[in-house]
């Protein structure tokens, strides 16, 4: 199945870099959020980090305004000719399923339905579907401009073609893809979030400050950026509900949730976008 039209269904951290990168190469992009005004926000953001490209010289004017050009945003009911369509709302399993419900009577027969769940099951949010086996996942990692990783993830109806098709076209992103089991957390929160985890139980336990747990792991690991300016990063709360399903899924208490991360949480301290987690962003 050869993609041409490609739909995104939300445009906040992670749908507004989906549909940049899908115009980028060379796909038409159809992309709604939930209200009109978020949907704005996210073509803007979509527009302004093009700009940033432009003001670094990596693409010149006339590119930012072509890829643009292919970036048309809309309504759930004008989904109906894509033939991909990528699901990025929030990482909520009733939100998700109550989207993918909205799909059936919209999406064309044979259409590829993709979410970028990070931890659900695909295979329980493919049960809302009339077509499980054009059912996938594919995760992609923030920011998507930049991070080069898809897992794509095929649930207990997902079709080998399926699987196939949303592979291909990962990789025409310029994209690194690697197929995972439908487990909780995949393969890389699986291993990631349970380390964030344990850094704010060390925090919480006095092992040492945030500073210091975090050049801990850059310095004698030699991460990027340590694991609770990560949490901050990707945010707290994205953080405890992907430790939840883990949790929840998996049944060790080796995933149960730091105390102190739920406190944060509960205070609304969520990381970067709210201006303060971990570390105060305020300034």
């Amino acid at each position: 199945m050869a993609i041409k039209k490609v739909g995104v269904l939300g445009l906040g951290t992670m749908g507004h870099g989906i549909a940049q990168v899908a115009a980028a190469s060379g796909f038409e992009v159809i992309a709604t959020d939930a209200t009109d005004e978020f949907m704005k926000k996210g073509l803007a953001r979509i527009e302004k980090n093009l700009g940033r490209l432009v003001e670094k010289e990596k693409i010149d004017a006339a590119k930012r305004d072509e890829i643009l050009g292919r970036i048309k945003g809309g309504g759930v009911k004008d989904f109906g000719d894509a033939d991909l369509i990528v699901e990025a709302v929030t990482e909520a399993i009733e939100v998700k399923k109550k989207v993918f419900g909205l799909l059936n009577d919209v999406a064309k027969p044979g259409a590829i339905l993709a979410s970028n769940t990070s931890s659900i099951s695909i295979t329980l949010l493919s049960s809302v579907v009339k077509e499980p086996e054009n059912f996938v996942g594919m995760h992609f990692f923030n920011p998507v401009p930049v991070m080069k990783l898809v897992e794509i993830i095929s649930g207990l109806q997902t079709s080998a073609d399926a699987a196939q098709v949303a592979t291909e076209f990962a990789q025409s992103l310029g994209k690194t893809t690697i197929a995972v089991k439908d487990s909780a957390g995949f393969a890389v929160n699986r291993l990631l979030i349970p380390m964030i985890n344990e850094a704010f139980c060390a925090l919480d336990e006095g092992v040492a400050s945030a500073e210091e747990i975090d050049q801990a792991m850059q310095l004698g690991c030699n991460h990027p950026m340590g694991p609770l300016t990560l949490a901050d990063f990707v945010g707290l709360d994205v953080t405890l509900n992907a430790l939840s399903v883990l949790y929840n899924d998996l049944g060790s208490d080796k995933y149960a949730p730091s105390q102190l991360l739920r406190k944060y949480v509960e205070a609304g301290r969520l990381g970067r976008k709210t201006g303060r987690g971990v570390y105060d962003y305020s300034k």
